[in-house]
């Protein structure tokens, strides 16, 4: 970037305002009463009048008035601000910042402040009944590995009590009882009802995406063995691999896949080897090709095509029949129209000879 000098900034500055003094002004500032100084909010209050001379009317000189008076004060405060006790901010040859003091002027707000967040029905429970939330960390003091370990999970504080080398016996307990056995075994307990809710849970969601619901699993322990079976079948199909690779228990049958979805496995022949059958299924391919008999048996789609032209035949002479039917029947239900005269009509015909053998010719 080019240089540029204060003197040129000066100018062009005093150029843009006219109405200002052409020069650069002294930084000292007169004023009748001094000012009101909040250094903590860079607030400054001016008690002087400012001139009625220089404010009356509007126009530039109203303008000028203003803009000089602003620069005095701010002059006044820029002092105060030098005055205060400064320091480099990243070594020698960083800026030059000042410690501002506590502010002593509450300025007013620009927005109102935010209105309080109405309380769940949970916060008004516990208010009402006097529950305190105590918030509780997740590492604790460990007396026998003299460390912070978690609380919960792997590697808690206090270890696992299976594996302490010493147990009390409870009040009104055998004292013959090992419990060291009777904790293990409340542990594979432990295990297997968790085990159990993963399986019920699998079945859960098994038997929701299917359009026919499983049998559900009664949870408190009552469930037949074919309830079982069935929880062991679907957690076993729900992973990736579809079972594949999921070991079987100790006395679990074997399973057939269904016939109508399994098919024979597909042989494929080497790409290199057997070339004398290659070479006579090329030749038998090029001999097919090259024949003049027709690829299509003639005989026998003919022979098609006229069952099909008579079945189609039957089956217009039947519906041409049902619906003959239909009419006469229609005919016969039809009352007669003349009433009398056409019964005596009727039977004035006979008379006429038209007649023989009681039959019309």
């Amino acid at each position: 970037a080019a240089a540029v000098r204060v003197e040129e900034l000066l100018a062009a500055a005093a150029a843009a305002a006219p109405g200002e003094r052409e020069g650069p002004r002294s930084v000292s500032v007169e004023k009748e009463l001094e000012l009101e100084f909040d250094l903590g909010n860079l607030l400054a209050l001016d008690p002087n009048p400012p001139p009625a001379a220089g404010l009356r009317g509007a126009g530039p000189r109203r303008e000028a008035a203003l803009r000089a008076l602003a620069r005095d004060n701010a002059q006044l405060l820029v002092a105060q601000l030098w005055a205060l006790p400064a320091e480099r901010a990243g070594g020698a040859a960083g800026p030059l910042v000042a410690s501002l003091p506590e502010p002593s002027c509450r300025l007013p707000r620009e927005k109102p402040p935010p209105k309080p967040r109405p309380p769940t029905r949970w916060e008004q429970f516990a208010r009402l009944k006097g529950i305190r939330r105590r918030k509780r960390t997740s590492l604790v003091w460990d007396e026998q590995a003299k460390e912070w370990r978690r609380r919960w999970g792997y590697r808690r504080a206090g270890g696992d009590p299976a594996r302490s080398w010493l147990l009390e016996v409870p009040a009104g307990a055998d004292p013959e009882e090992d419990q060291f056995a009777k904790k293990r075994q409340e542990k594979r307990e432990r295990v297997a009802r968790n085990e159990f809710n993963r399986l019920r849970n699998l079945a859960r969601a098994h038997r929701a995406s299917t359009a026919i619901p499983a049998p559900p699993l009664h949870p408190t322990g009552h469930q037949s063995r074919e309830e079982l079976g069935l929880a062991a079948r679907v957690a076993r199909v729900s992973t990736a691999s579809l079972g594949r690779f999921q070991p079987r228990l100790p006395k679990e049958p074997v399973e057939l896949p269904p016939r109508g979805r399994c098919s024979k496995k597909r042989r494929f022949e080497p790409v290199l080897g057997d070339l004398a059958a290659e070479r006579g299924r090329q030749l038998e391919l090029l001999k097919a090709m090259n024949s003049k008999k027709p690829a299509l048996d003639i005989t026998r789609a003919v022979n098609k095509q006229l069952r099909e032209e008579d079945a189609e035949a039957a089956a217009a002479k039947g519906k041409k029949q049902k619906q003959r039917g239909k009419r006469g029947r229609r005919q016969q239900q039809r009352p007669a129209r003349g009433g009398r005269k056409s019964g005596a009509r009727r039977q004035q015909r006979p008379a006429g000879g038209n007649v023989t053998g009681g039959k019309r010719k």
